[in-house]
């Protein structure tokens, strides 16, 4: 059975502490709702998985099926099956998706993946995602509405088929139908892969469609409450203040934490290593 582990994990951005000790097991086709106030470590605790350069983990570990995943350097945590699906998606000029897709799932495999397999699988994921065809021949994310980044981070999920994907927000940016088919291929994928799952949303009717097996709140860098699908429902009708109330626990809501700019971001990582293989 796949397992990400994370112990005590401590993660601090230019010196500022951000996650303070975060313990969370995810096994494979679980699906892990991770709620809290903006700013609290929700996007920390992600991008620190997937080994964004500007989050420096202090203290703790992750293992991946009891691989060491700090270890790793970015593309080998996404060989190793970790998959993020990013917040804020970046633009990649001159880089089709087609390209991109193809050389990322070559750096996969020992063979190179026969053309028209890739072609069938691409323009079978984005049928399903009901984006429009042309999309597979323009530059990754450029010029894209919010909604259909969203997807495309989707589409890349579809085609890698990770051992467990990290979703920061992916729905935010949709619109209704659109929520409904993203979390229609994501429920497929999680029963046809059994891929574990670990979801950042702040709303619950995108949980409604995606039902979380855990649910847990993380406030001011540590999970502090955990439960099932009927905390997710606490929260989006309650809100936050109930834990002051019940364990005396300070609510701080913040700026968001993540680092939006291209030097420091995944997406260059990754644009870097595949700009190398399709030249």
């Amino acid at each position: 059975m796949n397992t990400l582990e994370i112990k005590n994990l401590h993660v601090s951005i230019d010196n500022k502490p951000i996650l303070k000790g975060v313990d969370l097991v995810v096994n494979e086709k679980e699906v892990h709702a991770l709620m809290g106030p903006n700013g609290n470590g929700k996007s920390t605790l992600l991008a620190a998985i997937m080994g964004h350069p500007k989050y420096e983990v202090t203290e703790g570990t992750v293992t991946l099926n009891g691989e060491n995943v700090l270890e790793m350097e970015v593309n080998e945590r996404a060989k190793a099956g970790l998959f993020l699906g990013m917040q804020y998606p970046q633009e990649i000029n001159g880089v089709t998706i087609s390209d991109f897709m193809k050389a990322a799932l070559n750096t996969r495999s020992e063979k190179p993946i026969p053309l028209f397999t890739f072609i069938r699988s691409l323009d079978s994921a984005i049928k399903k995602l009901e984006m429009k065809s042309e999309m597979a021949h323009r530059y990754v994310n450029e010029g894209f509405s919010g909604g259909e980044k969203k997807r495309n981070e989707i589409m890349q999920m579809m085609l890698l088929k990770p051992k467990f994907a990290m979703l920061d927000e992916i729905d935010s940016g949709l619109d209704v139908d659109a929520i409904k088919v993203v979390a229609k291929v994501l429920n497929e994928q999680i029963e046809s892969s059994n891929m574990g799952t670990l979801i950042v949303s702040h709303y619950d009717r995108f949980y409604q469609m995606v039902q979380p097996t855990h649910a847990h709140v993380l406030i001011d860098g540590k999970i502090v409450v955990s439960g099932g699908r009927e905390l997710a429902t606490k929260v989006d009708e309650q809100g936050y203040d109930w834990l002051q109330k019940e364990f005396g626990i300070e609510i701080k809501e913040e700026k968001s934490e993540v680092v939006r700019n291209a030097a420091g971001s995944l997406g260059t990582c990754a644009v870097k290593e595949l700009s190398d293989v399709t030249q």
